[in-house]
């Protein structure tokens, strides 16, 4: 299972970004740290535009700076292709017939035109959004309710996952969860993980499936 935003494909930095630019525009900074506790939650956090509207006093037009933003941060994501190590995962995991999942807290019109985008769509069984649970990470629905599309237990299951959110959603869903932070979450603790890499190419996926058996067998 893997998560999307961040993972998949990199839409952290230029979500960052283009809330950067707003934010310089009214004389905000915000700390790395502050900024990854937001992310892995929504695809549209409120706290977000909370910390612009304590900074300047007043509330903003959401809506209105949702759209701006998103089209800066679209034109942003055009040269953005999938991570290191995704495809080659993807591609291990094909030859050894196991089943694929994406567990997002974005909305299935972004997940899916980005992987439709990424030549990826078709690779996935189940696909698993926001638009599909009542609460997103990090709780654990997500993951829940992809174990059931999969129709397989969360001991048969590993997931993959950039935010500590993201973390905390798989953890509670009782999966093996790999943590690969990004130049963005990389300020956020990752210390629930079960691994921690730097990259999906870092380790092949029998490296990913060993250490998951390993902590199971030591469990039982």
């Amino acid at each position: 299972m893997l998560d999307f935003d961040g993972l998949i494909l990199d839409t952290e930095t230029p979500f960052r970004q283009s809330w950067q630019e707003i934010y310089s525009a009214h004389s905000l900074t915000v700390a790395p740290a502050v900024w990854a506790g937001l992310l892995g939650s929504s695809a549209d956090p409120p706290a977000a535009y909370e910390l612009l509207e304590r900074h300047i006093g007043r509330a903003v037009d959401r809506e209105a700076m949702r759209a701006q933003r998103i089209q800066r941060e679209l034109v942003l994501l055009k040269r953005e292709r999938a991570l290191p190590g995704v495809e080659r995962l993807i591609d291990d995991a094909s030859v050894r017939g196991l089943r694929l999942a994406v567990a997002s807290s974005s909305e299935r019109t972004w997940v899916r035109g980005h992987l439709a985008h990424l030549g990826l769509i078709d690779r996935f069984e189940v696909i698993v959004c926001a638009d599909d649970v009542s609460a997103t990470k990090p709780s654990p629905e997500l993951y829940l309710s992809t174990l059931e599309a999969l129709d397989v237990r969360s001991s048969e299951a590993i997931a993959f996952e950039d935010s500590a959110h993201g973390i905390r959603a798989a953890k509670l869903a009782g999966i093996f969860c790999i943590a690969v932070p990004n130049a963005v979450t990389r300020h956020s603790p990752m210390s629930d993980a079960d691994l921690v890499v730097s990259s999906l190419a870092e380790r092949a996926l029998d490296d990913y499936i060993a250490a998951a058996e390993a902590q199971r067998a030591d469990a039982t």
